[in-house]
């Protein structure tokens, strides 16, 4: 959700809206709601102008899926994952002392906001996101050196999938760069 500027309700995102979309297209596969409730509900919070509204559009409905989380975890040495592999909604990196290398860039991702957790102790991670991601690094914490993340100039907010990195690293520094095709 956008943070509200000073006096101004909060504005909806489309990757909200698209999130919400895709939690009652759900809900109706699941047979939770009927054709034209989905219908009603779909108009609702595509033209929703203010936060209530938005959320009345969603109420009543089962519990969101979480989707699911999935740990790399390594002593030490090397943590590598590059190519089509598929990205799971929650991604738990463990590692006491080694290199982090993900690459997302050719990786299926199916989730419209995919949450990160890093838990190093020493080394370094560097992470690739597709072009057209929004990163979020706020929520990581680094002992020794800051993390370098620099937002492409020419983004189009919402075309991608929004990558929330956090956890903590010890001694190293976390990198995200944009793949560049």
């Amino acid at each position: 959700m956008t943070i509200p500027s000073a006096g101004r309700p909060p504005l909806i995102s489309e990757s909200d809206r698209d999130a919400a979309v895709q939690r009652l297209q759900g809900a109706y596969a699941a047979g939770h709601i009927s054709h034209e409730e989905l219908e009603a509900r779909l108009d609702q919070v595509l033209t929703a102008k203010t936060h209530s509204e938005f959320v009345s559009g969603l109420d009543a409905l089962p519990e969101e899926d979480p989707g699911t989380t999935s740990t790399i975890a390594a002593a030490g040495g090397r943590i590598k994952r590059r190519g089509g592999w598929r990205v799971p909604r929650n991604l738990k990196v463990e590692s006491a002392f080694g290199k982090v290398r993900l690459d997302l860039s050719r990786a299926v991702i199916e989730h419209p906001v995919v949450d990160i957790e890093l838990r190093l102790g020493t080394g370094r991670a560097t992470i690739t996101v597709p072009r057209d991601a929004v990163v979020d690094v706020e929520g990581v914490q680094t002992g020794w050196k800051d993390s370098l993340y620099k937002p492409p100039r020419r983004s189009r907010p919402g075309a991608g999938p929004t990558i929330r990195i956090s956890g903590a690293m010890g001694f190293g520094r976390l990198t995200v760069r944009h793949a560049r095709r």
